[in-house]
């Protein structure tokens, strides 16, 4: 196992306090917040729970957190400017929003793509926008040999018509990293505009929209160890052409136009914290940014110790499928994400077995509808989720392994 400061790292975490926890294996729904994260929003709550705006100081110190948020915001995911950077409660809020505007840009008869690999949050936006304008929804599958979206199978999709391909960076369900910048090329070869929901991909690898080509990027801060709240990057330009949904009164400055209401204040000053958490965990560089990556290069090698062990763990116990790359040498392009199911036993009696022992996991489909319907899966069962983030240990995963080959001799005793 790399070395890296486990026990620091899980003393940052109140859910993780006392001498035997939960087991928290449920993290892409949401990892745990640690302690800088929590302090941060209560001291905003204590003394900036005002609006924007004002003359008065308490106004004046929530400007602050706001624009330190969306620098922060800025920071994860490598772009120029704060101004190109949107705040909201989620990234399904935050892309079905968008979408209206987006949709304002394209004609009847124009196309877009969408993918069977991606969140629900990726897809029932486009669908909608699609219905509303008349537009002709065309699907991409993801390749069952390698786990990933294919470029050229999105090439053989394309036409001149071709105006929008809304992309995963990681699934949720298989943990599979697609090539977003090839993909883009890709999709730029017919100057269609690049949608990317980045929500799995963020907690444990940054991005970097420049290098990446596309348009737009979305992710979740609640997934980064961060409070409830999304964020959005848009190329700059084509905010400022686009038609926002806002009130008569509200600015049309960049990124207040596309920000709807009174922002959560304190959460965002949580947001901010979230990205000082990530480079307390690495040594070196002078920028946050730099310092950012330094922290995800330090647990990142962690986590691929985690997940060897836990592949490997899965792949020996008789009756166990795993639904994504299992190749120990391929560990770079998935993140520590793995679904299972069993060939006697259901997704849902896993899930709970589990939890009766503090062991917390996913079941069911987990809002990755269509890649649970190319798989051939029930939606009503989808798989088991198991995701890893850095503060978990090689104890737990033991534990984990344990307890999921004893539901199953348990089961089969009464089969």
């Amino acid at each position: 196992m790399a070395h890296f400061p486990i026990d620091r790292i899980r003393a940052e975490f109140p859910a993780l306090a006392g001498p035997k926890p939960p087991i928290y294996l449920d993290n892409p729904a949401g990892t745990l917040v640690p302690r800088m994260v929590i302090d941060a929003v209560a001291n905003a709550m204590a003394t900036a729970s005002n609006n924007l705006g004002g003359y008065f100081a308490a106004s004046a110190r929530a400007v602050d957190i706001v624009e330190k948020a969306h620098d922060s915001a800025a920071q994860f995911v490598g772009a120029t400017s704060p101004a190109e950077m949107i705040v909201g409660p989620s990234m399904t809020n935050l892309t079905l929003h968008m979408s209206r505007s987006i949709g304002l840009l394209f004609n009847a008869g124009d196309e877009i793509i969408v993918t069977r690999m991606d969140h629900e949050g990726d897809v029932a936006p486009w669908l909608l926008m699609a219905r509303d304008r008349g537009l002709v929804v065309k699907w991409l599958p993801f390749n069952r040999e390698t786990w990933r979206l294919e470029p050229e199978d999105l090439r053989g999709l394309l036409t001149e018509r071709t105006r929008l391909v809304a992309l995963n960076y990681a699934s949720n369900l298989t943990g599979s990293i697609n090539d977003i910048a090839a993909l883009t090329a890709v999709a730029k070869s017919v100057d269609a505009l690049v949608y990317v929901d980045a929500v799995q991909y963020v907690p444990h690898h940054l991005p970097d929209v420049v290098k990446l080509g596309c348009d737009f990027l979305a992710c979740s801060s609640y997934k980064f160890f961060g409070p409830h709240l999304a964020v959005l990057w848009g190329r700059k330009v084509l905010l400022e052409r686009m038609e926002a949904y806002k009130c008569r009164c509200a600015s049309d400055a960049l990124p207040d136009k596309y920000e709807t209401g009174t922002p959560q204040t304190e959460l965002q000053a949580g947001l901010s914290a979230a990205a000082e958490y990530a480079a307390s965990l690495g040594a070196g560089g002078e920028t946050l940014r730099e310092r950012m990556l330094a922290g995800y290069r330090a647990f990142n090698i962690y986590e691929d110790d985690l997940t060897r062990q836990l592949i490997t763990g899965l792949q020996s116990i008789k009756g166990i499928t795993i639904h994504g790359i299992t190749n120990l040498n391929e560990l770079a392009h998935r993140v520590p994400t793995i679904s299972f199911t069993h060939a006697a036993i259901q997704t849902h009696d896993f899930a709970q077995g589990l939890a009766h022992q503090d062991i917390c996991v996913w079941s069911g489909h987990n809002y990755a509808m269509e890649l649970v319907r190319q798989l051939g899966l029930g939606e009503d069962l989808g798989v088991v989720r198991v995701g890893i983030a850095h503060y978990n240990t090689a104890e737990e995963v033991d534990r984990a392994l344990n307890a999921i080959d004893s539901i199953i001799q348990k089961r089969l005793r009464t089969i």
